[in-house]
């Protein structure tokens, strides 16, 4: 599978985790800041948030984020960082989240 492809089942596994709290997957919510792949497509780095530092469920998220991703076939590492810098805000939202959240 070449890297594109790779973003992409990324970016699909990834719609496929939910906080919890919330109806909407954590990509559209925004709380995926960075998706980086080596050059072969085979170890990925992913800088995430959370909707609030203290969130409750972010053990649970981050471990779900972390097996999905080791489940992609072809990916042989896979390092979920979490960071809090930019601080996360319901702008980062897709339009499709606001909707679902009645925010537009």
């Amino acid at each position: 599978m070449d890297t594109l492809a790779m973003q992409e089942r990324i970016i699909e596994v990834l719609k496929t985790v939910y906080d919890p709290e919330i109806p909407v997957n954590i990509y559209d919510l925004g709380l995926i800041y960075r998706i980086e792949l080596n050059e072969e497509g085979t170890e990925v780095q992913v800088d995430m948030t959370l909707t609030a530092p203290n969130c409750p469920a972010a053990d649970f998220i981050m471990e779900d984020v972390r097996t999905k991703l080791e489940a992609i076939e072809g990916l042989q590492k896979v390092d979920v960082q979490l960071v809090f810098e930019p601080e996360w805000n319901k702008d980062m939202m897709t339009e499709e989240a606001k909707l679902d959240m009645g925010l537009l």
